[in-house]
């Protein structure tokens, strides 16, 4: 008699992510390109890895000491210190007053898997959470999965093609008392600072846990102080919250995925009570997280030589980025696309909304063979020299087609009414 087998009732999951480039690479068309990776590209086409990053490997890997024991469940130290001097300044007053630290994580999704599980043991009062970002974040699932109930809003408004800072304030007005803030890719939103006042008041009053979500600081802006200057805001306002840091991409590790829970508590006691539980959590969930990545970063960090190095390098990928953007712009000027496309240069780091509708995206797919999310979410810096004309001339092109479209879907309308 043949044995059962215990999955034969197990279905094939929904692929989250993958169809996209899984297309593309099936794709025989010469010119097909894809604009969705997920990491900073160079001209080359190839993922970019900051230049500091091989050297210091190389030393790693040549240092006689280096010896490969287990780490400590809450990982490294140094690196714990220095990525948190990093997100917060040497002297800022959460690190002077002894209150902020953090565990050590895995993967860009560690900090919410271990933050996640924490707070569905001790934060008992509310099992809501709000996920708050510029697009859809995978954050979600991981709360999903643990049982909390979760909605998800984007800052993105896809008719005045900005983003609107107005959404947190008004999804805060609406929450209810003691629920989870996921907020994540905030810099975009440019929010005032009376802004940051009634967000922070409205939290207060409401008891809202704020967990923010920091995923390549240095990476938007340029300045690695002011893409968490809202963080600031935050501690000097007397908030509780926590802070998932990841720091493979501002270096180029992305095989290296590494981070950090960062707990901001009221004082060291409280502090010290949450990362003795965070660390039980950390136990179970990896015991010993992996170090290469860390010792690279923490290695980068601590030399000021390095360190300055590595702020030039981001200075530069981003000045690349803010040069494709603004050609990409001023390319749809000069074709006379319809439109205004400022959004393109108002939005900060490599990611961002070409401010195209489902039709528009599905044309340069299915006839350009330009491969971009249904959202038009895209990677700028996919876009070189090389290509930027035929993905500017195409976007021309599927804008044109779909207003003539429009034109003649309103003239046939309009002849049935006659």
């Amino acid at each position: 008699m043949p044995t059962l087998s215990v999955f034969m009732d197990v279905p094939l999951a929904q692929k989250l992510e993958g169809s996209l480039l899984k297309t593309y690479k099936q794709d025989n068309c010469p010119k097909k390109m894809f604009l969705a990776y997920r990491v900073c590209m160079t001209n080359e086409g190839q993922p970019w890895v900051s230049s500091v990053v091989h050297k210091t490997r190389l030393q790693i890997a040549q240092d006689p000491s280096l010896n490969h024991e287990y780490m400590p469940v809450m990982g490294m130290k140094p690196f714990i210190q220095a990525s948190l001097e990093l997100l917060f300044g040497k002297h800022s007053q959460a690190i002077v007053e002894n209150r902020v630290g953090g565990v050590h994580t895995v993967g860009d999704s560690g900090g919410f898997q271990l933050g996640a599980r924490f707070l569905k043991t001790w934060h008992g009062d509310s099992q809501i959470v709000y996920i708050i970002s510029s697009q859809k974040e995978l954050h979600g699932l991981v709360f999903q999965d643990m049982g909390f109930t979760v909605y998800e809003y984007s800052f993105w408004d896809s008719k005045q093609l900005c983003m609107n800072p107005n959404v947190l304030l008004d999804v805060a007005e609406q929450a209810p008392h003691g629920c989870i803030f996921v907020i994540g890719n905030i810099g975009n939103c440019k929010m005032m600072q009376h802004q940051w006042a009634k967000l922070m008041a409205t939290m207060k009053s409401k008891q809202i846990f704020p967990f923010f979500d920091i995923p390549h600081q240095g990476l938007s802006t340029g300045d690695l102080e002011e893409d968490t200057k809202f963080l600031q805001c935050f501690v000097s306002g007397g908030l509780e919250f926590f802070c998932s840091q990841s720091l493979s991409k501002n270096f180029g590790i992305y095989d290296e995925g590494v981070g950090v829970l960062v707990v901001v508590a009221f004082n060291n006691q409280l502090l010290l009570r949450a990362l003795s539980q965070l660390m039980n959590f950390a136990l179970a969930l990896w015991l010993n997280p992996p170090t290469m990545g860390a010792r690279i970063i923490t290695s980068i960090l601590c030399n000021s030589a390095l360190h300055e190095a590595w702020k030039q390098n981001l200075k530069g990928v981003v000045e690349n980025i803010m040069l494709i953007k603004a050609k990409v712009k001023e390319k749809l000027r000069l074709l006379g696309t319809p439109g205004s496309w400022n959004h393109i240069t108002d939005q900060n780091g490599a990611h961002g909304y070409l401010g195209l509708d489902s039709q528009q995206v599905e044309y340069l797919v299915k006839k350009k063979h330009i491969y971009i999310p249904k959202n038009g979410w895209i990677n700028f810096t996919c876009i070189t020299a090389c290509n930027i004309d035929y993905i500017t001339e195409s976007i021309n092109e599927a804008v044109l087609f779909t207003k003539g479209s429009e034109k003649c879907l309103q003239e046939v309308n309009d002849s049935q009414l006659e």
